[in-house]
């Protein structure tokens, strides 16, 4: 599904490296994310995790990993903000801007 996604919004060519539930053991058990940063080259200092899910931001701590959530997700902002993400953003535009002056 991730690939046909690319394909169909033409942006395959921005990843180099990708990463899905049945390629290993699921969030938020580290192992996707830090398959990803091996592969890369990344260290977890390095890396970013931005997800809407609290696996998400449960499985960027359990990688040792900074996270940022998203509101316009699958999971509330509260339980979100619970897992005491970096920053919770509320727009595409917002995340780009936190990117902007964060990363």
């Amino acid at each position: 599904g991730l690939n046909r996604a690319f394909e169909q919004q033409g942006i395959g060519h921005r990843f180099v490296a990708t990463r899905c539930a049945d390629e290993g053991f699921p969030k938020p058990h580290p192992d996707m994310l830090l398959h990803l940063m091996e592969r890369v080259g990344a260290e977890p200092r390095e890396t970013l995790m931005i997800g809407d899910t609290t696996h998400d931001v449960e499985l960027a701590r359990n990688a040792g990993v900074a996270a940022v959530a998203v509101s316009y997700g699958a999971h509330r902002p509260a339980e979100l903000t619970a897992l005491d993400p970096l920053a919770l953003v509320d727009s595409v535009a917002e995340l780009r801007r936190w990117l902007r002056a964060n990363a």
